[in-house]
Formats: C-alpha cells, sequence, structure tokens
C-alpha cells in the first residue's frame, strides 16, 4: 500500500492537468458509460504500481459530481492487495475524455482519454500529463489481437513507448 500510494503522489505532484503536446482527448466522451470495472491490460512502468498483477480501476459517481477512483491490484512478492483511493474531476467539458485525478489533497495528474472504444465502451488508451504515462485498460481481463494492435498503433502514433510496456496477468475466467 505503501509504495502505491507513494507513487500515486509522486504522479500528483510531479504532474499536472494538461494533455501530451499533440495529444487530443476523445470527444463526445459519455461518463455514465465509462463508469465501473476496467481491467488494467498494459502500462508504462512506475513505483506505484511495480509488481502488481491484476490490477484493475473502479470509476463511480461521488456525492459532489466528481469521480470516485479505486485502484487495485495484487503484489504477488509481498502476498496482498495494494489499494488507493482517490477522485477525479473534469478538466474541460463533460463530453472530452479529459479528467485530473488525485489521490492526495489538492494535487492533481492528467487523466486523458485518447482512445476509446465510443460503440460500447470496452477499451481505452489513456495517458497522463506526459508521455511518460500510459495504459491499456479493457472491460475484460485480456483484448482481442487486433484491438491490442490498433491501441499500440495509436501510440507508437503519438509518440508513446510502446516497445516499454508492461503486459499485466490478470485472471483467467476461462
Amino acid at each position: 500500500m505503501r509504495i502505491l500510494l507513494t507513487g500515486l503522489i509522486m504522479l500528483t505532484l510531479a504532474g499536472c492537468a494538461g494533455t501530451p503536446k499533440g495529444v487530443e482527448p476523445v470527444s463526445g466522451f459519455e461518463l455514465q458509460r465509462y463508469l465501473g470495472t476496467w481491467y488494467e491490460i498494459a502500462r508504462l512502468d512506475h513505483s506505484f504500481e511495480r509488481g502488481l498483477d491484476n490490477v484493475t480501476a473502479e470509476y463511480s459517481l461521488r456525492d459532489d459530481g466528481g469521480v470516485k477512483v479505486i485502484n487495485r491490484g495484487y503484489s504477488s512478492s509481498e502476498e496482498r492487495w495494494e489499494e488507493a483511493e482517490g477522485k477525479a474531476y473534469f478538466v474541460d467539458a463533460p463530453d472530452t475524455g479529459h479528467l485530473k485525478v488525485s489521490f492526495f489533497g489538492p494535487f492533481y495528474g492528467a487523466y486523458v482519454i485518447m482512445s476509446l472504444d465510443k460503440d460500447n465502451y470496452q477499451y481505452s488508451l489513456v495517458s497522463g500529463p506526459d508521455r511518460d504515462y500510459l495504459w491499456i485498460l479493457s472491460r475484460t481481463p485480456t483484448l482481442p489481437d487486433e484491438v491490442m494492435s490498433k491501441l499500440l498503433a495509436k501510440a507508437e502514433e503519438e509518440g508513446f513507448p510502446v516497445d516499454e510496456l508492461i503486459y499485466v496477468k490478470q485472471p483467467d475466467f476461462n
């Protein structure tokens, strides 16, 4: 928990609510459809998630109109779950996939949805304030190869180091 929380604090302290240069958040975003559980399929390495598998993000509405964020992952080396709770708010219009997220006080980092399955809200590609932060999320523990290829191509086109992605072990429900 300490590592996860420390890293999330570092992200919010070092980050800002801006987008990486040239990266556009999705438009036509619908928060209600985005709420719920997302599985982390791949990510760039950061100390706050290092060694965690079975990582999920749970999004729900807060009473103040924001989004409650619960990030959870399992540390095999420590044989325990780690969890961090945060809050997120839209940076611009609520139909733009650009939020600011905080896990520590008044400090916020960017959450930029740069690609999204707008038909079914089944997968998304998310960056932080710069190209050091990237996540591939899915409603299921795995993604079809063609979807992964599409998301990886988008991330590479936007200048993210896709060759450095860590592929997260998720439970097998088959």
